[in-house]
């Protein structure tokens, strides 16, 4: 069987995000499974807001176009999401919906997300762990064609829920998000292996 790809990512920007933790976290724990990983930081592919005149006029953007070609290359996908006023950010809405923009040549609607596996994380300040936007991040990315898994990991109190090397510092924490990884894995590798 060959390894699963998986493409890793948080819905932040913010350099010092817990959700990029979270994800950096999660993509190490992918990779001793056997997974090969791919971890985007948006800081570093920023993408213009989604205008179809836009897209009309100047075609898609690079970093775009970049992002999609990295969903069709992954079969399962790691999402980290950050909760702004108990919903999705922007940020990943935004890089979702560049996404999902088809080509001329043919290309079969959302081939970008349809047949991926993900698995969906967050992580935040409050009490609840952002769990009210994952709500809504997994009800886009089902609508979308992608097979969320069921078990989701919100990490609440995250200001003190890292070492100081960027891992999860409760052992029970580290077991739960371990254990999601190792269904995306396996999910994947018997849907794509």
């Amino acid at each position: 069987m060959t390894a699963p790809r998986i493409l890793a990512f948080a819905g932040s920007a913010r350099r010092d995000s817990f959700n990029k933790k979270l994800a950096a976290a999660a993509a190490a724990m992918a990779r001793d499974a056997g997974a090969e990983v791919t971890v985007v930081d948006f800081a570093e592919l920023p993408m213009p807001l989604y205008n179809q005149d836009l897209e009309t006029e100047e075609g898609m953007p690079a970093n775009a176009q970049k992002f999609k070609d990295l969903l069709l290359q992954h079969q399962g996908l790691i999402v980290a999401c950050p909760e702004y006023n108990s919903s999705i950010t922007p940020l990943l809405k935004n890089a979702i919906d560049w996404g999902s923009r088809g080509r001329a040549d043919n290309e079969p609607p959302l081939a970008a997300y349809r047949g991926k596996v993900a698995a969906l994380l967050s992580a935040s300040p409050g009490k609840l762990g952002g769990l009210r936007g994952l709500v809504h991040v997994r009800s886009i990315l089902q609508n979308i064609g992608v097979m969320v898994i069921p078990p989701q990991l919100a990490v609440s109190e995250a200001y003190q829920a890292f070492a100081e090397d960027g891992s999860l510092a409760d052992d029970g924490t580290r077991a739960r998000l371990e254990k999601i990884v190792h269904e995306l894995v396996d999910t994947t590798r018997r849907l794509h292996g």
